[in-house]
């Protein structure tokens, strides 16, 4: 990998992470959960929290979209979504459910700090971000969309917040 620049394995590990993580809400595609922690490894998010029926590693099906970013990406397994919430907001994350509802705040609307760490809640494929995990956010960001579905795949939805985000940050470092 070195003629791409990529680190190893070991060299990521040691790398100091960026300042948000995603939580998974009963995510119910084990492909889905696969494709966010190859997000995550990529824009070196600082773990994935997998909450209710939401699948965990190791399994085949998580493994063939993560492609090794279990490995790689630092995760952990709540049965209560309200639970994880609740001690992220102890540990001083700034709580952003990313879906559809009212009062949402459009991704461009959004400046995140530097100094502020953030948890990005990806709901349920079906039902979206739980009515309780909903009760315990600090904003609802909402992915402007133009077509005719007005939903977006979680992996996806994952990947544009997460690079909104990274590019907020290396733009405040130039």
């Amino acid at each position: 990998m070195s003629e791409l620049n990529r680190l190893s394995e070991e060299a990521f590990s040691q790398e100091t992470k960026l300042s948000f993580v995603f939580v998974l809400d009963s995510i119910r595609s084990l492909n889905n959960v696969g494709s966010v922690f190859r997000t995550a490894d990529s824009f070196n998010a600082a773990h994935i929290y997998l909450c209710g029926v939401t699948g965990t590693p190791p399994h085949r099906d998580i493994n063939k979209t993560a492609l090794g970013a279990t490995d790689t990406v630092a995760w952990s397994h709540f049965p209560s979504i309200e639970n994880c919430l609740k001690q992220l907001k102890s540990e001083g994350y700034f709580l952003y459910a990313i879906e559809q509802t009212h009062g949402s705040i459009e991704l461009h609307q959004i400046h995140f700090e530097s100094d502020q760490k953030y948890a990005f809640i990806m709901g349920n494929e079906v039902s979206g971000v739980s009515d309780e995990a909903l009760q315990l956010v600090d904003g609802v960001i909402e992915i402007p969309q133009f077509g005719t579905k007005h939903s977006l795949n979680v992996s996806v939805s994952a990947g544009i917040i997460a690079w909104h985000y990274v590019n907020q940050m290396l733009v405040e470092s130039r």
